[in-house]
């Protein structure tokens, strides 16, 4: 594992992602609002249809008697007026029922009512469909017939020829018979037949039956309109096929029911105009509202759910604000929510927009007396729509139900608007929280930057207190931290300069009774002494003598220290005082061998010639105590980045761990613990490092490798800032 180091700044910031769960759990919360919407709107709408109900409950007059209260509907038998978008023009030509045609039903084989001849095939054959517009029945009638007969201009007869007969049970009670018939194509004639069915004669005209017979290349097409006012619960149309103009005898009889009897007779079912004008009086619920009877015919529509304004929807409506903050949420913000949230669509299919029998599990639940609902996603997965229905009842039976229909648009908008808000509101904590967290850490990473930065200042590489730290008078823990730090570098740097003056002390101390030790020795060996006693002062005068040594070393550093003080520098060429130095160790140590490497041009630097021999001195002292036997001392001067490197190696001793800095620390040697000639307080690398401190450079020492990785010695490397003059 790699310990990275991460910073108080960067662990704030990772812990402010958990700001992130803010809006993680506003979605939460809005979904489950979103859910209890749901089921409110489901309320609602359920209320909706119970109201619509029960100002339908216990008015039969609102419903066909015959129509709405059959057990069962058969196709093709029980007719339904479908509602039309607009008036059908009579031309015979069929073309403003294009759009309805997919309800049409054929009228074949299976509906023939008479056949002259069993054994001849049926050469009649019509589509057929009705419709309901501002107070009219509308029909047309396709006809396939091979040949047409039209009846006769001067003939009495009306039913000798190819023609169509309307039967209903009129709203008067009383059962009526129409007969449409024509002496060529163009407006049909229509007549009312005797109320007694064996009878064909006497007829009456009657003109509230308007229509259009137009001649096809495969039979006929008649267009046809008869007053709601005369048409009754039940009705019928049969066609009268006549194929031989001589005999006109009827070849067969196709139709939607057989019109001879009342109990024969099929139904029609009108959308009631009364049930219209109940439900629009609640178009103030902006749903889409349908009855339907027990069988799942529409009786009435009103709404539509494309253009849904329900209470849910205009209670987003929001007015468009000019302000900055509109303009950015506008341009950035709502760009990226809309990545997360989905608009409603605006357009959708409806599958049941023009449906007339409408059929589901509510619809069941309230056909058994119960209210129902239930959801459904538009053919297109655009749309949800919710369906409630309750029952109509009359004298305790169900004849009908009140279905309302509405998209959850309206609740997936408030959603979205939820959101948005709670979105702004979250970004803003989460951005000024953030900040917050992140100034709050950038001020404490700061301070303790600060601290650090004064403490290493404060100390320098040697472990010199250098400078002191000012306590922080803020009064919490950083800055009590701070406060036992300058108190701490402070007792420090008290103790450290106790530490630097003791070694002038002890010399100025020990000087007076190391003199007296001396002169008594003195003034002893001038005396006559037996051998015994004489060898023991010749120890003492050993003994005082290398105390004296240690007294002189010690003072040479004092004096050093203080003469760099009012030292006068000049500028000098480094290599000649190298080489000059070189050349007397060369002479002094004639059995060591010494290789010197050093630029071939000039190096000045700015300093004191005397202290960088001085320097040079101690260098090749501690060389050679440690170098091996019969090994070589490597001296090199090179030039590196305006800085003269000054580099003495020997192979030896390695250095002990952890002592690359102590070795130039006042009185420390890492030399063996036994007898030695001279005595050795460690102040040779001390006064080596004083002597490059003054020259403004650095002395550091690291053990030698050989180009095969092994620790062969140990090189001092010291680095002099060349001057400018070069």
């Amino acid at each position: 594992m790699f310990n990275l180091p991460i910073g108080l700044r960067a662990k704030v910031a990772v812990l402010s992602l958990f700001l992130l769960c803010l809006p993680w759990l506003g979605y939460q919360y809005v979904w489950e609002m979103e859910k209890y919407l749901r089921s409110g709107q489901e309320k609602t709408l359920e209320g909706t249809t119970q109201a619509l109900a029960t100002a339908l409950h216990e008015r039969p007059t609102l419903f066909d008697s015959q129509a709405s209260f059959l057990t069962q509907v058969e196709q093709g038998r029980d007719l339904y007026a479908y509602p039309l978008a607009g008036p059908i023009q009579l031309d015979g030509k069929l073309t403003d029922w294009q759009h309805y045609q997919h309800r049409a039903l054929h009228y074949g084989v299976d509906d023939q009512i008479y056949k002259r001849d069993q054994s001849l095939p049926l050469s009649l054959d019509f589509t057929h469909m009705v419709g309901k517009y501002a107070g009219y029945l509308y029909g047309f009638f396709d006809i396939t017939d091979p040949h047409v007969i039209y009846r006769g201009k001067n003939s009495l007869s009306i039913d000798r020829n190819d023609h169509i007969a309307i039967a209903t049970l009129a709203p008067d009670g009383q059962f009526r018979r129409y007969i449409i018939a024509t002496t060529k194509d163009g407006w049909i004639s229509a007549f009312e037949l005797p109320k007694d069915p064996s009878q064909t004669t006497p007829v009456i005209p009657e003109v509230k039956i308007q229509g259009k017979w137009l001649k096809t290349a495969k039979g006929y097409n008649v267009e046809l309109r008869i007053p709601l006012n005369m048409v009754g619960s039940k009705l019928g149309f049969a066609i009268y096929d006549i194929n031989n103009p001589k005999t006109r005898q009827l070849d067969a009889i196709v139709g939607t029911s057989a019109i001879d009897d009342v109990n024969t007779l099929g139904t029609v079912l009108v959308p009631s105009p009364e049930i219209e004008s109940i439900i629009k009086g609640m178009a103030h619920n902006h749903s889409r509202i349908w009855v339907v009877d027990r069988h799942g015919r529409v009786l009435a529509k009103s709404g539509d759910i494309r253009s849904d304004n329900s209470v849910w929807t205009r209670s987003t409506i929001e007015k468009e604000g000019h302000s900055y903050w509109d303009k950015f949420k506008q341009q950035y913000l709502y760009p990226i929510y809309y990545k997360i949230l989905t608009t409603p669509p605006k357009d959708f299919i409806d599958s049941l927009q023009d449906s007339t029998v409408l059929q589901g599990n509510h619809i069941n639940q309230a056909l058994e007396g119960k209210q129902g609902s239930t959801w459904r996603l538009t053919p297109d997965n655009k749309a949800v729509v919710l369906a409630a229905a309750s029952p109509i009842w009359i004298d305790n039976k169900v004849m009908g139900v009140v279905i309302a229909e509405e998209t959850t648009h309206g609740i997936r908008t408030l959603r979205n608007k939820a959101l948005e808000k709670l979105f702004n509101v979250i970004l803003t904590i989460m951005s000024m929280g953030t900040l917050a967290l992140f100034f709050f850490a950038s001020n404490i990473s700061s301070r303790i930057r600060k601290l650090r930065d004064e403490a290493e200042e404060a100390i320098d590489n040697q472990g010199r207190i250098t400078k002191s730290i000012q306590g922080s008078t803020v009064r919490d823990e950083i800055g009590d931290l701070s406060r036992s730090f300058a108190n701490i570098v402070s007792r420090l740097g008290q103790y450290t300069h106790y530490l630097e003056n003791m070694s002038s002390r002890l010399s100025h101390e020990l000087r007076t009774p190391v003199a007296v030790v001396r002169s008594s020795l003195e003034h002893l060996s001038l005396q006559s002494l037996n051998p015994d006693s004489r060898k023991y002062v010749d120890r003492a005068q050993e003994g005082v003598s290398r105390l004296n040594m240690i007294l002189n070393n010690m003072s040479e550093a004092t004096r050093l220290e203080e003469s760099l003080v009012h030292a006068e520098t000049c500028v000098f060429p480094l290599d000649k005082v190298v080489s000059g130095c070189m050349q007397g160790y060369q002479m002094t140590y004639p059995k060591q061998r010494f290789n010197t490497e050093l630029v071939p041009h000039t190096i000045l630097v700015e300093g004191v010639p005397e202290y960088i021999a001085q320097l040079m001195d101690k260098l090749i002292a501690n060389a050679l105590e440690f170098s091996e036997p019969n090994s070589v001392i490597d001296v090199s001067l090179t030039l590196h980045n305006k800085t003269a490197l000054l580099t003495v190696a020997n192979d030896g001793t390695p250095l002990p761990e952890n002592m690359s800095e102590q070795i130039f620390e006042s009185m420390v040697s890492v030399r063996a613990q036994k007898a030695q000639d001279k005595p050795h307080l460690g102040l040779g690398l001390y006064i080596a490092r004083l002597i490059s401190l003054f020259h403004k450079g650095k002395i550091s020492a690291q053990n030698r490798i050989s180009p095969q990785g092994e620790i062969t010695g140990v090189e001092i490397t010291t680095q002099l800032p060349i001057s400018k003059a070069n």
